[in-house]
């Protein structure tokens, strides 16, 4: 599949977004709450579950995360897929 690099490095280029992926990097995936939670407790981040919706979006268009339905949640999951394709026209 071909991401598109621009979308991607947009996304990085965002703290707020990287701290995202970190958390996601963790746990491969989890519920708006418990993002919203971890980045609030953990990260200390004064930041509103609508912010990290809108940071979601901005990740979920790079491809590197996508959201599933789970029961009555709807959990985000990381996909470092278009990580590894970036890096591999660089390294191979």
């Amino acid at each position: 599949m071909n991401w598109d690099n621009d979308a991607i490095f947009k996304a990085l280029g965002d703290s707020t977004r990287r701290l995202m992926l970190d958390e996601l990097s963790e746990r491969n995936e989890m519920t708006l709450y418990e993002l919203s939670v971890r980045l609030i407790m953990k990260h200390d981040l004064s930041i509103s579950r609508q912010a990290i919706a809108k940071h979601l979006s901005a990740l979920e268009d790079a491809g590197l995360v996508k959201s599933e339905k789970k029961g009555k949640y709807r959990v985000i999951i990381f996909n470092n897929e278009p990580l590894k394709n970036l890096l591999k026209g660089w390294i191979e």
